[in-house]
């Protein structure tokens, strides 16, 4: 007889009305990990997005979602972001912290969507989805992106700056720092 795992079974075969807990065997093989908290969200926003999907006039099938969906996703998401961007014209643009409330809209934060686009771009390939036509990855959402960043890093006044890679000198076997810096004076 087959149980779930933590339900008692009958030993009605031996004549006895006893109950006896299920037996390990009864229980399925293989027990479900809990996920991470990234799989977590992976397995949230892709539930997400396919829901996104279904509810367009007419009903767009994963099948047939290309960047332009994606694109569409991200704005919609907008409404429910808990950022707040200031518009050219507001005052406060371009202050990290603004002295009074304004009514300019509340967006998602760059970092929450280019961390949504790399669950959703692994999810598309977990799920099938070859790389090559993985519409997550697609050069125009990485333009979206940065122009994202741009915008809400100036709405703040904060710009964000690409690092440089430090070049360190190759020291020789009997070159020290002290040397180094003397050659670089």
């Amino acid at each position: 007889m087959a149980t779930m795992s933590g339900e008692f079974q009958s030993n009605s075969g031996q004549g006895t009305s006893s109950v006896r807990p299920a037996a390990v065997g009864d229980q399925p093989e293989k027990q479900q990990t809990p996920l991470s908290r990234y799989e977590s969200q992976k397995r949230r926003d892709w539930n997400t997005f396919g829901q996104y999907l279904k509810n367009q006039s007419p009903p767009v099938s994963l099948a047939h979602c290309n960047y332009n969906h994606v694109l569409d996703f991200l704005r919609y998401l907008d409404q429910f972001g808990k950022t707040k961007v200031h518009l050219q014209g507001c005052v406060f643009f371009g202050q990290p912290d603004p002295p009074a409330p304004c009514t300019c809209p509340l967006r998602q934060a760059w970092g929450s969507l280019d961390a949504l686009i790399g669950r959703l771009r692994a999810a598309f390939e977990e799920h099938g989805g070859s790389p090559e036509n993985n519409p997550f990855g697609s050069g125009a959402i990485r333009v979206y992106l940065r122009e994202v960043k741009e915008c809400q890093a100036k709405a703040r006044g904060i710009l964000y700056k690409k690092k440089k890679k430090k070049r360190t000198p190759i020291k020789g076997p009997h070159q020290t720092a002290k040397t180094l810096k003397q050659m670089a004076s």
